[in-house]
């Protein structure tokens, strides 16, 4: 049963979750500033019925660390999905959310680190997390990260040690099963000096006729000479609007990459960021959105250099089908401060067809004469020639279509994990 989203709800919630006074005071902040603000006045249109929408849901009390304590329908789910296979291939931990708590855990690295839900690590190390939480995202930034701060459930919380190195990545995975819910994750992530971390991120959801509401927050704290690499894909069915805000902050010589794959969602609005603080740090970002029928898939990455001799790559792949609208928009700033810096910006769109759109929405600013900004932009559509060429050859216009795209997004699938990458074929060709 859906309860209405007010102050009442958020107390019960709070209260539910065992919080602090500190943490209740902080959701009633967030819900006043979501009552106040009003949606974006850039990308798609959002059309959401908060009042539709179930706030809250979760079918487990605990979370474990064994599958067999997991309830049957949950673990079929995951298993479908090929979550509990990559967790014994691939992976130093796992972390799996269904619907608005994580309902398995399981940290399988002997190295001395922290891997938990956000929910446990507010209990656990109150002082740690409080030191990090609603730093680097304000909750006032946007109606959704105040929406997030009201709501926020689940998540993961990482803190990697000084001169630590895992060997293999760790995952988390989201999933929507319900009908009209809303997911409000919370994730921060430390990376210390002069270590490194691979942390993957998946997301699915059940197909409905009403809308559902993704609307997670990530932080990111890149330590001194430390690497942290940040690949998602997420395929949202066509009823969920996917409202994400992620943002990294990188120290001195410290390297920050996002991977991100955007297959599904009705609409998606997503900057991965980087504000590269410390000198010589680097950002970068590799992304695609593919964009089918009834899907507006606005996405992009911004480059914030602070810190001298910074530099930033972008590399954005789009694609628009069946009148689909895929939108690169990013912002790449050097600041005064930032001299000797570098950043580029390259943009190529895919066009399958006549009734499909593309648009490209950059903003470049440099504030010093040592530093430079490149920007590279392409738009090609796929022509009846080159159809016909390859149907030539023996293959349907769909296989013709399929490896035009393939072709298209191979420099993306070579950065994905093994696994992600046969995934990643699997959904576009279905």
């Amino acid at each position: 049963m859906k309860k209405r989203l007010d102050k009442e709800f958020i107390t019960w919630l709070s209260k539910k979750k065992g919080e602090d006074n500190k943490m209740l005071e902080f959701r009633l902040n967030s819900f006043a500033k979501f009552q106040e603000l009003e949606n974006p006045n850039f990308g798609p249109e959002i059309k959401i019925d908060f009042d539709n929408i179930n706030y809250y849901k979760s079918d487990m009390e605990k979370v474990t660390n064994n599958w067999n304590n997991v309830s049957c329908n949950i673990k079929d789910t995951f298993a479908s999905l090929g979550v509990i296979e990559a967790e014994e291939k691939y992976l130093d931990g796992v972390s799996n959310q269904y619907e608005s708590e994580v309902v398995y855990h399981k940290n399988k690295t002997d190295k001395d680190i922290i891997f938990m839900s956000s929910d446990e690590a507010l209990q656990k190390y109150p002082d740690l997390f409080y030191k990090y939480f609603n730093n680097l995202v304000k909750y006032d930034e946007n109606k959704y990260t105040a929406l997030n701060g009201a709501l926020w459930s689940g998540g993961s919380f990482i803190y990697i040690p000084p001169h630590t190195k895992l060997d293999r990545p760790l995952q988390s995975y989201f999933r929507i099963d319900s009908e009209s819910l809303g997911q409000f994750e919370r994730t921060i992530i430390i990376v210390d000096d002069y270590s490194s971390l691979e942390y993957i991120e998946g997301c699915t959801a059940k197909s409905y006729s009403t809308s559902s509401l993704h609307a997670g927050v990530v932080e990111i704290y890149v330590g001194r000479h430390a690497k942290c690499r940040y690949s998602t894909i997420q395929n949202w069915s066509t009823d969920v609007y996917n409202l994400v805000t992620k943002r990294a902050i990188v120290d001195e010589g410290g390297s920050m990459e996002w991977i991100d794959g955007n297959i599904g969602s009705n609409v998606t609005m997503k900057y991965p960021s980087c504000i590269l603080k410390g000198d010589n740090s680097v950002g970068n970002s590799l992304s695609i959105a593919y964009a089918k029928s009834n899907q507006a898939l606005d996405a992009g990455a911004k480059m914030i250099h602070l810190g001298k001799n910074t530099k930033s790559n972008i590399v954005s792949k789009s694609i628009s089908e069946n009148g689909g609208i895929s939108n690169y928009r990013g912002l790449v700033k050097i600041t005064k401060n930032a001299i000797n810096s570098k950043a580029k910006v390259k943009c190529d769109t895919l066009i399958m067809d006549n009734i499909s759109s593309s648009n490209t929405y950059p903003k470049n600013i440099i504030e010093n004469d040592s530093s430079e900004i490149e920007h590279e932009a392409t738009i090609s559509k796929v022509s009846e020639e080159k159809l016909q060429y390859l149907m030539s050859k023996g293959l349907s216009e769909d296989k013709a279509k399929e490896l035009l795209v393939m072709g298209f997004i191979a420099d993306f699938k070579k950065e994905l994990p093994m696994e992600y990458a046969v995934e990643l074929n699997r959904l576009i060709k279905d």
